[in-house]
């Protein structure tokens, strides 16, 4: 794996609506700056040996910096893969949507829900949103909601943004009636 830079941003929410978030609301992203692997090689069949060196290691790296940013336990998380225009989407959903990459997540953040993502080719400095669902009930509509992140200078044209998202609680003054009430 070719890094070129991790980020870290964390986002404390004091208020909401007018009134005083208590507890505050945190939400934490780290996220890596990698060369695509696949990138320049045009189509390749045979994802899995760039798969199976590069996703595991972006796991290892990321779980622990984004639990650590949050410094709460995670309650909501989430990942994202924003590729470059010299790949293609299927590169960054091939490093995230393998156990290889989301394991790491699930152990350090006591989860057995998927991760919801967000994949998207982009140019450098693009906006992305990255979605978060509750780490053990994907139904807990509290826990639904997103962040924005951007990378300045990333992805170049031949680079992936790979990243994770976690969230200290559900969103901010959350109201709606449980789905279950609609059952």
């Amino acid at each position: 794996m070719k890094l070129r830079k991790i980020i870290t941003l964390t986002e404390d929410i004091h208020t909401e609506g007018g009134r005083p978030v208590d507890p505050i609301a945190r939400t934490a992203v780290v996220l890596a700056v990698i060369e695509n692997p696949w990138a320049g090689q045009g189509y390749v069949t045979d994802l899995l040996p760039g798969i199976d060196e590069i996703a595991p290691q972006l796991g290892e790296l990321l779980a622990p910096r984004v639990v650590e940013a949050l410094g709460a336990p995670v309650e909501a998380y989430g990942k994202a893969a924003i590729v470059g225009l010299d790949g293609e989407i299927e590169h960054g959903s091939a490093l995230i949507h393998t156990l290889k990459f989301g394991d790491h997540f699930r152990k350090a953040a006591n989860a057995t829900t998927l991760l919801p993502a967000v994949e998207k080719r982009a140019v450098a400095g693009g906006a992305f949103d990255i979605p978060l669902k509750h780490i053990t009930d994907a139904t807990i509509r509290s826990h639904h909601q997103s962040i924005e992140v951007r990378v300045p200078d990333g992805p170049r044209a031949d680079e992936i943004v790979i990243g994770l998202a976690a969230a200290s609680q559900g969103r901010p003054q959350a109201r709606l009636a449980p789905l279950a009430s609609e059952q």
